[in-house]
């Protein structure tokens, strides 16, 4: 054991003398992450559209009128839906919010100065208060032109003065004072409509709001809080983590592999055997250098991560599992590797080309969960996918402890048949 440990000792002396080795183990699966993480965020994107259902419960003209309106507008992604499943949506994240349009929207239309006015419920997560500002402003901006037909149409707005006045005389809450004052307004509004030419009826903006405790609010956007179940990633970091990971062990595999073939080489793995070294310490010696970098190198990673982004796995246990289980299986590829080539250009090459195919298939590149179907289907031949989907059930897919055996239990296969074959090979080529 003590050779074991004085082997592994040697090779990760050897690693740290390696500038560009120790860059790419350490530091260059860090910067991947950060960039893309970054990209991903979409910090450096305009404001998109913003994703909302609506629901009809009027179905009226004027309630049909105003979701076309919503439906053309360019700040809003509009899909139609019932309250429950709306509801629902807004609460997994689906949808930013949803807007019901309730039974009497249509009926408010054309009481509009009766102190009703339209009314409108918008179920929004309240953690998201920019994205409910801006749709209660959309929401208010668009009300007002499903009215403006009113003061555009002379005889439009006469019946509504008129219907106001029977209103104000039949309110027996409304002070003498109050009450004539509005009569004689709405009577004037009357008289102004019969008066002007037919011409001069288009474009006619609404006077100001009647005080005198007459309270008249053409649109009112009632906010409901929709608190969100968190499911997914909490952001683009918890994304770009396990694919930060893969490149520590695509680094590590390839250095390690590339490193056993340099001492075979140059008579390193002659003068050990002399020592009298056997073959098995030389080999477990260089497994153990390799598992040990690795979990340095994913450590030091989470915890610059957890602090400068804040990520947080699901479950500390399960991201053990999958960070063993995980190197195990890129031990065991590097020994695969290793016997690749006969020298360190060949093996380099090879096992590098290698390496990025499984990592371009595996979703190493690009997040597993953008890739299309057909990519998806091909992954599965990747070990690279189920190292990205252990980490990612650990991470943010919230696997359960029989969810979490598949992939792990995948990638300790790997290992076992990958360290089994390239130790075979390499006993029988070291002879």
């Amino acid at each position: 054991m003590n050779t074991i440990l004085a082997l592994a000792g040697k090779d990760l002396r050897l690693l740290l003398r390696d500038r560009i080795g120790f860059f790419f183990v350490f530091f260059f699966p860090l910067a991947y992450a950060v960039f893309f993480g970054t990209l991903f965020s979409g910090e450096s994107g305009g404001m998109s559209a913003m994703n909302i259902v609506v629901v009809d419960e009027d179905q009226t003209e004027a309630s049909r009128a105003f979701l076309g309106k919503l439906a053309e507008a360019e700040e809003l992604s509009v899909t139609r839906g019932k309250r429950p499943e709306a509801e629902d949506q807004v609460r997994r994240g689906e949808k930013v919010a949803y807007v019901v349009v309730p039974a009497g929207f249509g009926a408010a239309r054309d009481r509009m100065f009766q102190g009703e006015g339209l009314c409108l419920e918008v179920g929004v997560d309240p953690t998201r208060k920019a994205e409910a500002g801006m749709l209660q402003g959309v929401l208010t901006q668009h009300a007002f032109e499903v009215l403006q037909h009113l003061f555009q149409d002379r005889g439009a707005m006469q019946d509504q003065a008129r219907k106001a006045i029977q209103a104000v005389r039949t309110d027996a809450e409304m002070d003498a004072a109050t009450r004539a004052g509005l009569a004689r307004f709405f009577a004037a509004l009357d008289r102004l409509m019969t008066d002007l030419p037919e011409e001069a009826g288009a474009g006619k903006e609404p006077g100001k709001t009647p005080g005198g405790g007459w309270s008249w609010q053409p649109v009112r956007v009632e906010i409901h809080d929709v608190a969100r179940e968190r499911r997914g990633p909490k952001s683009s970091f918890d994304i770009t983590l396990p694919q930060a990971f893969v490149w520590v062990f695509i680094g590590c595999a390839a250095a390690f592999a590339i490193s056993l073939v340099t001492e075979r080489t140059r008579g390193t793995l002659l003068r050990l055997r002399c020592a009298p070294v056997g073959l098995t310490q030389i080999l477990c010696g260089k497994a153990l250098a390799c598992f040990v970098t690795i979990l340095a190198a994913l450590v030091l990673l989470y915890i610059i991560f957890s602090i400068a982004f804040e990520v947080r796995p699901d479950s500390y246990p399960h991201l053990a599992l999958a960070i063993v289980a995980s190197t195990l299986a890129f031990v065991g590829i590097m020994m695969l590797i290793s016997v690749m080539g006969k020298t360190e250009a060949s093996v380099g090459g090879i096992g590098w080309a290698f390496l990025l195919i499984m990592a371009m298939a595996g979703g190493g590149m690009l997040p597993l969960m953008f890739m299309p179907s057909w990519m998806q289907t091909v992954s599965h031949f990747s070990f690279v996918k189920w190292t990205v989907l252990a980490m990612e059930g650990a991470v943010w897919r919230n696997f359960s402890t029989a969810e979490m055996m598949l992939p792990c239990g995948i990638l300790l296969g790997i290992g076992a048949v990958s360290f089994f074959l390239g130790a075979r090979v390499f006993r029988i080529t070291a002879r």
